[in-house]
Parts: C-alpha cells; sequence; structure tokens
C-alpha cells in the first residue's frame, strides 16, 4: 500500500487533543502505511502520548505550535496572528509537499483564509467550497456543496460549485452526466435570491452541465439529484439540521417501549444509521492547490477518526489532482458554448 502523509491540526474543534490524539493513534494502529504529522502545544500533547504504541510512534512525528486559533476570534484576525498557529503549521506542512493532505476541526473560515492565502485556489475557481457527499434513500450519494466556506456566494460561484461538483461525481462516484441541482425555497423559476435565479439562468444555458432545476430542503435525501449546490450559509444550516435530527432519532432509538414504538424506532434506525453524523464526518475543501479536509468541530473520536479516514481515501484517489484536470477541460468546454 502506497504511503499516505497526513498533517493534523491537533488542536482545532471543541475538545482538542483529548479527541484527535486517541483518534490519530488508532488509525495509525488501524492503517500501516499511514504516517501522520501531528501539530499542536507540546505540553499538551506529550502526556496523552506517553502509552501510545511504539509501532504507532514509529509514524508519528510531533511538530510544536506556539498558539491556537480559537473560533471567538474573526478569521481575518485570526489570519493576521496566525503565526505559528496549529493550524497554519499543519496547512504549510502541505504547501512545502511534507504532507498530503491537512485536517482540521478549527474554524471554518479561518481554515478557509489561510488555506487561501497558503495553498491557493485552482485558476478556474474563485472561490473553493466545502464539499461533502450524503447517502440518500436510493442507492447512491450526493455531493453537496457548499456547505459552509462561503456564507454568501454570487451566481458566478454557484455555477463555479456546480462545475466542481459535476466533477466529484463523475470521478469520485463514477456517475455518467450527473444531475445538478440548486438548494431553493421553491421549485418555480420566479423563487429565491436574485443569485440564485441568475445561477439557474446560465446552468440552462451550459451544455456541459446536467442542470435539472430548483431542489428543496425536504427533497435533500430522495435521490432526485447527484450535485446539490447551494451558498454556504443555506448548505450549512441544511446540513446540521439533518445531522440534527439523526443524533435525535439514533439516540431515542431502544428507549421506546410499546411492541409497535419499537418497531418504528428500528425502521428509523435501519434508514438513518447510513447518515449517522459521526460515520460520514470529513468536508473536502474543493477547489485548492492541496488537498484540505474540514472535521465538524464537535467531532468525537470515533467522527475525527471518521474525518481521517476520508483524507485517507482523499489522497490515495488523487482526487484533488483529478478534479483540478478534468475541471479545466469542463471550463474550456463551458467557454466555448
Amino acid at each position: 500500500m502506497t504511503r499516505v502523509t497526513l498533517a493534523v491540526d491537533a488542536m482545532g474543534g471543541d475538545f482538542g487533543p483529548h479527541v484527535t490524539v486517541p483518534a490519530v493513534l488508532q488509525a495509525l494502529g488501524t492503517y500501516p502505511f499511514l504516517e501522520i504529522y501531528l501539530v499542536g502545544l507540546p505540553d499538551t500533547l506529550t502526556p496523552l502520548l506517553l502509552k501510545a504504541d511504539s509501532s504507532a510512534r514509529q509514524r508519528l512525528q510531533c511538530i510544536d505550535a506556539e498558539s491556537v486559533i480559537t473560533s471567538d476570534v474573526k478569521p481575518s484576525s485570526a489570519i493576521r496572528q496566525s503565526k505559528n498557529s496549529s493550524m497554519r503549521i499543519a496547512l504549510e506542512l502541505v504547501k512545502d509537499g511534507k504532507a498530503q493532505a491537512c485536517l482540521s476541526a478549527g474554524d471554518t473560515g479561518t481554515l478557509m483564509g489561510l488555506a487561501l492565502m497558503l495553498l491557493k485556489p485552482l485558476p478556474q475557481i474563485r472561490r473553493p467550497a466545502l464539499m461533502t457527499l450524503l447517502p440518500t434513500a436510493t442507492v447512491g450519494q450526493m455531493v453537496i456543496l457548499d456547505i459552509g466556506a462561503n456564507l454568501d456566494a454570487d451566481s458566478e460561484m454557484l455555477v463555479q460549485f456546480a462545475l466542481m461538483g459535476a466533477v466529484v461525481a463523475e470521478q469520485m462516484l463514477g456517475i455518467d452526466q450527473p444531475r445538478v441541482a440548486l438548494l431553493n425555497v421553491g421549485q418555480e423559476e420566479s423563487k429565491g435570491t436574485e443569485s440564485i435565479r441568475q445561477a439557474a439562468k446560465i446552468l440552462r444555458q451550459q451544455t456541459v452541465i446536467r442542470y435539472t432545476g430548483f431542489l428543496e430542503g425536504s427533497e435533500l435525501l430522495t435521490g432526485q439529484a447527484d450535485v446539490l449546490v447551494c451558498d454556504g450559509f443555506s448548505g450549512n444550516v441544511a446540513l446540521k439540521t439533518l445531522e440534527g435530527a439523526m443524533r435525535y432519532f439514533l439516540q431515542r432509538t431502544g428507549h421506546s417501549q410499546s411492541f409497535w414504538r419499537r418497531l418504528i424506532h428500528s425502521l428509523l434506525l435501519r434508514k438513518t444509521s447510513k447518515i449517522d453524523p459521526d460515520k460520514y464526518n470529513g468536508a473536502f475543501l474543493l477547489g485548492l492547490s492541496g488537498v484540505v479536509i474540514k472535521s465538524h468541530g464537535a467531532a468525537n473520536q470515533q467522527a475525527f477518526l471518521a474525518a481521517i479516514e476520508q483524507s485517507i481515501l482523499t489522497v490515495q484517489g488523487q482526487l484533488s489532482q483529478r478534479v483540478a484536470r478534468q475541471l479545466a477541460t469542463v471550463v474550456a468546454r463551458s467557454d466555448r458554448t
């Protein structure tokens, strides 16, 4: 198996090293081809690594950071003060070619800003978007982007997200001519913001994208689209609402008393276990020249391990390189239409 090297920001997220370090050690014990740069405050990391297995430690290199970027600091200020922070050092390891991907559960806005500054977007892309895969009620998965990197997105950005999403669906899911939809408050052409309506107008004129129209939030998991495009605000709210609902149903299962209530909860569990947020954690910051994976901030050990596994799959599948090559081809074709 080809070696995979990750740079992990150990200090990010609500629980920091108390979640990231055990998840990293578990991943090293599971995947013998994995190597990790663990970036964080040495006084915090050292006690958590004392009982680490020796074979795992051989593939783990701790990189000392001097500061941690917290979520209560505005991204603009955090970026200016980011020198020697754990998040920035992890990104710089990717920039310098020492690591193949960066993984962080830190603040999304700061991660986005630093990644733009250090790794640069692809030539055809103005702003990268956070992308993840959601299982649908039918067999298969759906690409959804943006889920939080850009709270506002104009029509040009939405069209670029659609292009990137279509490429991911082709390259990652093997879907020929994926169906692309825009998340909106209704299906009528007159509904939605000006940017959504203008993006729809542009997409309808494209021949390189199979645009199918608007999709409402209630249709999120119906399998009616292979790619769902939205601004980061709407996408983040939709995803977190879904995560909250899934956690509620998963936690409630087993608490029922009657036979019929137990049966209903069992059926719900069978449907919702596929989209347990702790099992699909790890969003890809799509559109950069390097690989950056964002874990949700409230991740527990299982969820952060899932984000590590998502990082491994992204590197092994050379998704970033494949998207860049295919995107250049798609953009060239769209420019001719």
